[in-house]
């Protein structure tokens, strides 16, 4: 009786190997594709709108760009109208996020007992932060509307005759952006609390019960600074999209009435594809919307630091 073929263990290894360089291999060609694609579409359109915010140029002048150094940027900072565009955007920030901050935090202090349909409840909250900017701008320009939206019926004006256009209007205008905005924002600001309410631990409840705290000083004591972190990153990225809010203030407005809510993005905008095509100018202020941004977040970090340190 023949003896059988016994394996041998330097084939196998090797075929091991040979498969091990195979799958690494097929490995990077999977990888490299991506990181080119992710270069070519987010790093290079970065430094080359760096460069253009160093010149003179319009897209659709036939002319390369000219290089004029800080001139855009100067400019910019120099002139008083840019300034009210500022103010305003921060005006804007300042209503939008603080109401989606206050509104939010109750709404997830309320949801966070359970009760009946309290599931269903929060998914209806939801909803407005899953649709598309542009499809909210346009659906609440008709609920705006004065001679047949909902939004003055809702607030006591019956009669269209004397009701006011909240988006015709320059003082109202910009309060009509808010709302909308704090419609459709504070469901995200809610499920970030929601989410660090489920997360306080339920025996500091217990002994401050057993102590006989009140529920004031639990609040302050246990549920405001175990759910600071997550609040101040609620608040931090509203921050960041309320400066660069656009979708919803060209969907209602356009920046008008007149220019009563020509935010900074509306002004890029118009800077980069109305009038004259000012690439450069446009690619300035952009820029100088970035430092702003970076500024605030780093503000808004170091006081996530403090709160989770504490």
């Amino acid at each position: 009786m023949s003896a059988l073929p016994q394996p041998n263990p330097t084939s196998s290894s090797s075929q091991r190997a040979r498969r091990q360089i195979s799958d690494r291999t097929i490995l990077h060609l999977f990888i490299w594709p991506t990181l080119i694609l992710l270069i070519l579409i987010n790093i290079f359109p970065l430094f080359y709108s760096l460069y253009l915010s160093f010149t003179n140029y319009s897209v659709i002048s036939n002319k390369p760009p000219e290089w004029v150094g800080f001139a855009n940027f100067i400019r910019m900072l120099n002139s008083e109208e840019m300034w009210s565009y500022f103010a305003l955007t921060g005006r804007y920030a300042l209503l939008s996020v603080g109401l989606q901050t206050g509104i939010g935090f109750g709404l997830a202090l309320l949801l966070r007992e359970k009760f009946k349909a309290s599931g269903f409840l929060t998914t209806l909250i939801l909803i407005p932060m899953m649709l598309s900017p542009v499809v909210v701008g346009l659906f609440w320009k008709l609920i705006f509307n004065p001679a047949y939206g909902i939004f003055n019926y809702l607030i006591g004006f019956t009669n269209p005759a004397v009701a006011p256009d909240w988006l015709a209007q320059p003082d109202l205008a910009l309060f009509a952006i808010v709302i909308v905005d704090v419609w459709m924002w504070t469901p995200f600001v809610m499920l970030l609390c929601l989410s660090g309410l489920s997360a306080i631990p339920d025996y500091l409840y217990e002994a401050a019960a057993i102590d006989r705290a009140s529920s004031w000083f639990q609040f302050w004591r246990i549920t405001l600074p175990q759910v600071a972190p997550l609040l101040l990153i609620a608040v931090l990225f509203r921050t960041i999209e309320a400066f660069k809010a656009f979708d919803v203030v060209m969907g209602l407005t356009g920046g008008g009435p007149g220019t009563a809510t020509n935010t900074v993005a509306i002004e890029i905008y118009r800077q980069a594809f109305l009038g004259q095509f000012r690439t450069g100018r446009a690619s300035a202020l952009a820029y100088i919307v970035l430092i702003i941004i970076i500024a605030v977040s780093n503000l808004y970090i170091r006081q996530i630091n403090r709160a989770r340190e504490g």
